[in-house]
């Protein structure tokens, strides 16, 4: 049967989308299109312009393609923002994803795989967050996505139906073929933001923060590339088709590089030395956030094939060369 992406037109969802097709799978695509491209389904996957919050679109869908799997990425991610306007957040994220998982129950759908985030922990202590450390998130994006994943448990234990959440530490790169890549407008991203100042679309980047107790004062996180997250996704799913049962997995390399360690290895790929700023730290933003990843590896049987901040600089600059080209 055919799995449904909800999101499959955005940043992650389309690798995903991708490399599902690659794959051999059929793939259903919904998607608003409020941050996402139609273009970014190079592999002509069907697509269905809706939102998750139109609960009669959405059961057309669900009942027309006789979809047995979920994988959602529809979501708002920004997390300052959430701060300024939390209602979008519970709405987009929290309110829409009920209406989601009604809608998957009524119409039988089997397995969800949900986009979660590192932002549920908020401040672990010492940096390093494994599934069992406290979820504290400190922002209404972290808070609202941890509430999805509250429903889906509850969800699974009254009808049965089977999840992996998935959360993710700091996602980068593109698609080494640069087919696809990170389009959002204005981007806050440090890799993209620094890719794009190497191509003069900034005049300088800021450092926030560079006394933090880090070996070079600057925040570190465990950077992924978005090759190896949609390959989680894939991974995921083979583990609920096998009968795994439902879990909640981080998703990174278990490693870190400091904002430091990408300004200049962007500035080796490019060749360009832009200009760097030093800024006072952001309230809330922790000095270190690296994933403990053991489990990924071990339940999900994943491996990472990208697991080098020079790589996934690398495609990230080719796909932002392309992208600057294409814009114009």
């Amino acid at each position: 049967m055919a799995i449904l992406v909800t999101g499959g037109c955005g940043y992650i969802g389309s690798h995903v989308v991708r490399q599902l097709t690659e794959a051999g799978r059929e793939v259903i695509v919904y998607d608003n299109l409020s941050t996402g491209f139609p273009d970014a389904l190079v592999s002509g996957e069907r697509l269905f312009v809706g939102d998750v919050s139109d609960t009669a679109r959405l059961e057309q869908v669900l009942e027309e393609c006789r979809c047995d799997t979920l994988i959602h990425f529809a979501a708002s991610i920004v997390a300052p923002e959430s701060v300024s306007n939390p209602l979008k957040y519970y709405g987009n994220n929290t309110g829409n994803t009920l209406k989601l998982l009604g809608a998957c129950v009524k119409h039988g759908v089997e397995r969800v795989i949900f986009s979660s985030t590192a932002a549920v922990y908020g401040i672990p202590e010492g940096g390093i967050a494994s599934e069992e450390t406290p979820t504290c998130p400190i922002n209404p994006y972290g808070t609202s996505k941890l509430m999805s994943e509250w429903m889906l448990r509850d969800v699974s234990l009254a009808h049965g139906l089977k999840y992996v959440a998935l959360r993710y530490f700091n996602v980068a790169g593109a698609d080494p073929q640069a087919r696809i890549g990170q389009r959002t407008p204005e981007a806050t991203h440090l890799i993209k933001v620094c890719c794009q100042a190497a191509l003069g679309m900034h005049d300088s980047i800021a450092i926030y923060g560079t006394d933090y107790p880090t070996p070079d004062g600057t925040g570190v996180r465990d950077y992924i590339h978005v090759e190896d997250l949609a390959a989680a996704h894939l991974a995921a799913l083979r583990h609920l088709e096998r009968g795994g049962e439902s879990d909640t997995i981080n998703v990174g390399y278990g490693n870190g590089s400091s904002v430091r360690q990408v300004i200049e290895t962007v500035r080796s790929i490019s060749g360009v030395d832009f200009r760097v700023k030093e800024a006072p730290p952001r309230p809330g933003d922790p000095a270190a956030l690296v994933a403990r990843a053991d489990k990924v590896r071990q339940v999900l049987d994943w491996t990472p094939r990208y697991n080098d901040l020079r790589t996934i600089i690398g495609d990230a600059w080719k796909w932002e060369c392309k992208l600057k080209t294409f814009v114009k």
